[in-house]
């Protein structure tokens, strides 16, 4: 390996795109090992480099959108931008100031200066701002682009979340094949944008596949509860066992999720969700997943629980002894036998 001299850093101009195709050949359908980390430009962006926020957070942005519209006014290419923001605070969030600068200038010109920069971009700076124009302006044609970016989701996942929640063609589709290849930070922004479109497909996703037993599932699972109307499921004379499953890990994580999201005490259906869990998967039978799941449950309800997220221990009672009375029966009991 050569020194690094200057802003130059080893395999800093490897594009990030090229970077997660390459990590997608070894794993397609599921999440970027260490969600595609370390970046291609890590050198250039450890704590020594990293740019200071400003102090009046309502000038974040200012000084990106300054010179996004200096560019976009001149017929400079947009590869002149490739290192234009590297020493600018380049916020990873929906940021009005770049905005507004995208939809000021011409919009071809922005579609192919957000293009470029995120298709072309060595470094994460320049590869953010180019999927905050597409994020403002982009077109269906850009899916592929702003997906396959998605996949370094703790960085990319809000924009990349934003852009494909916008687009009604295809977009939606997009989310959901995103929501299936990510997880930490990630996972929050993608669901969190699912759980505000009205559509069937999406609504199916959640109630089967929006836990993944992640600890930040607590940011999100109020919400997919409400959302899906996950009382109103769970009092359904039966249910698929993959909805059953997702509703006992939402259950797990309502029951520790204070300071993070909705809490078991303040979610209003809560007795009924629990009741209706408690019934299905007795109905189901036994799995190793459920024992687990039913065995942390009864844990999580009763003295050694977080009290913050259950509030009085007393009003879970019934559901506990439930708990308790599955984990004891033989054909559970010869199931977790059978794991061990």
């Amino acid at each position: 390996m050569s020194e690094a001299t200057g802003m130059e850093f080893p395999g800093a101009r490897v594009s990030l795109y090229d970077h997660v195709l390459a990590l997608c050949e070894a794993t397609p359908d599921a999440p970027l090992p260490r969600d595609g980390e370390p970046y291609p430009d890590d050198g250039a962006h450890g704590l020594r480099h990293r740019p200071k926020v400003p102090r009046d957070r309502r000038r974040i942005g200012l000084d990106v959108a300054s010179v996004l519209d200096a560019h976009l006014a001149s017929t400079a290419d947009p590869d002149s931008l490739a290192e234009a923001f590297h020493e600018l605070y380049v916020p990873i969030q929906e940021n009005e100031h770049i905005a507004a600068a995208a939809r000021r200038a011409d919009r071809d010109r922005v579609l192919r200066t957000g293009r470029w920069l995120l298709r072309h971009g060595t470094d994460r700076c320049a590869v953010t701002v180019g999927l905050a124009l597409l994020a403002t302006v982009g077109t269906p044609d850009d899916i592929p682009l702003i997906q396959t970016i998605g996949l370094l989701s703790d960085h990319f996942g809000p924009l990349a979340a934003r852009a494909l929640e916008r687009l009604t063609e295809g977009g939606t589709e997009a989310l959901l094949w995103l929501a299936d290849r990510v997880t930490g930070w990630g996972r929050v922004y993608v669901v969190e944008a699912l759980c505000r479109l009205d559509d069937p497909a999406v609504r199916l996703w959640l109630l089967r596949r929006s836990c993944d037993g992640d600890c930040l599932n607590a940011y999100f699972a109020g919400r997919v509860a409400e959302t899906t109307r996950l009382h109103d499921v769970m009092s359904e004379p039966r249910v698929e066992g993959a909805i059953a499953d997702n509703t006992g890990a939402l259950l797990l994580v309502l029951a520790y999720g204070q300071g993070m999201g909705m809490t078991l005490s303040r979610y209003r259906h809560a007795e009924t969700v629990l009741a209706g869990y408690l019934r299905h998967v007795e109905q189901l039978g036994p799995s190793v997943r459920r024992y687990s799941t039913v065995g942390w449950l009864a844990d999580s309800l009763g003295e050694q629980g977080d009290a913050g997220s259950i509030g009085p221990v007393e009003r879970w009672a019934v559901h506990r002894d439930r708990c308790l009375a599955l984990l004891g029966r033989e054909d559970w009991r010869e199931v977790a036998r059978k794991a061990l």
